[in-house]
This record gives structure tokens, C-alpha cells and sequence, in this order.
């Protein structure tokens, strides 16, 4: 392997030379393979696949580098985030919004307890659920519930047949929703973060 300074690579990536881009796959295969080894899903045709899309990756944000490593430590970063972007969405690619919104705990829990102060936290999960089942809108519902389940956004909006920025509208509205729910059932910001130690 070629040792090559961040200028170099820069310059030689930036003329599409061969050599240097063979080269930077060969760094993008490696750098992978030891990032992604003992996960199941990331076997050689994984590795392959984002090998490839981590190259292209680079290839259209060479102006983005900033200098502050190693040319290829960036390179590498870059491709295995490509890489766990890509295990994120095969993850949830198969799961139903519909299903996830059925598994979410009943639209109408129990009251709340009597004295909030011995379980903060139950009740305003109570109230929480109560204000997601009957004040946001189905969609708002469905996105917020998947939010909450650690579905990425880019899939949440796939199979919604959302924008990204459509999909932040609809989210932020149902936050902004649940806010006024939780405020108007008296539960403040400061409640729910002492609730939750946060």
C-alpha cells in the first residue's frame, strides 16, 4: 500500500485516478470488515455491497474533509456509518407501522394514580399514552409510536410515502400535541423530566 499524504489522496480521488481508488476500496474493505465483525448480517456480501456505496460516499464528499485525521480514518468513518445506516433499515424493513402501533401499550390505560408524588412516572406515562391514543391523529400516532421504537426516520418516511422534511412536520406537530396534552392534564416540562431523571 501506497503511502500517501491527505493532500494526496485529495488531489489523486479529485482526478479519479485508478490506482488511488482501488486503493481506497481496498482501505474502505478492510476498515469494514474489522468494524462489522461477529454481526450476522454483515456477511461478505454485505461487506461488498457497502464497500462499494462507502466508495461513492467518499468519492462525493471530498470537499467535506476536513483534515482534522488521517485521510483514510475519515474515509473508514464514513463507510462503516454507510454501513450501519444499511443495517439500521434492514432491520425495520420489514416491520409494519400498523404492527407497531397495535403493539403500543392500550389507547386507554388506567387513571392515573392517586398521588402522583409515590409514582411520577406512571402517571405520566399514563397521561402519555392516553393523549397519543385519542389526541394525535392516526398518522401522527403511527409516526411518533415508531419514532419512540428506535425506527429510523429515513424508514419511517419510506413507508409512510413521506418526505423527510414532511415526515419532521408531522413529528414535530404530534410533539407539540403531546406537549399541550401533558400541559393541560397539569403535568409540566419539570414533572416529566424529574420523572424520568433527566
Amino acid at each position: 500500500m501506497t503511502a500517501r499524504t491527505n493532500e494526496d489522496w485529495l488531489r489523486l480521488l479529485g482526478e479519479a485516478e485508478e490506482a488511488a481508488v482501488a486503493e481506497l476500496r481496498e482501505v474502505l474493505h478492510r476498515g469494514l470488515r474489522r468494524a462489522l465483525a461477529g454481526r450476522a448480517a454483515a456477511d461478505d456480501g454485505f461487506i461488498e455491497d457497502v464497500t462499494q456505496d462507502g466508495v461513492l460516499k467518499v468519492l462525493g464528499g471530498l470537499t467535506t474533509f476536513r483534515g482534522d485525521s488521517r485521510f483514510t480514518t475519515w474515509a473508514v468513518t464514513v463507510a462503516v456509518r454507510v454501513a450501519f445506516t444499511e443495517l439500521r433499515r434492514a432491520k425495520w424493513k420489514d416491520v409494519s407501522l400498523d404492527r407497531l402501533v397495535e403493539d403500543a401499550p392500550a389507547r386507554h390505560p388506567p387513571a392515573p394514580p392517586e398521588v402522583p408524588s409515590q409514582d411520577a412516572r406512571q402517571a405520566v406515562l399514563a397521561a402519555m399514552h392516553r393523549i397519543i391514543g385519542t389526541v394525535l391523529t392516526d398518522r401522527q400516532r403511527q409516526a411518533l409510536v415508531a419514532e419512540f421504537k428506535g425506527m429510523p426516520q429515513a424508514e419511517i418516511a419510506v413507508q409512510m410515502g413521506l418526505t423527510r422534511n414532511a415526515l419532521y412536520k408531522l413529528t414535530h406537530d404530534a410533539r407539540q400535541s403531546l406537549k399541550r396534552g401533558l400541559e393541560a392534564a397539569g403535568i409540566d416540562g419539570d414533572e416529566v423530566r424529574a420523572a424520568f431523571d433527566l
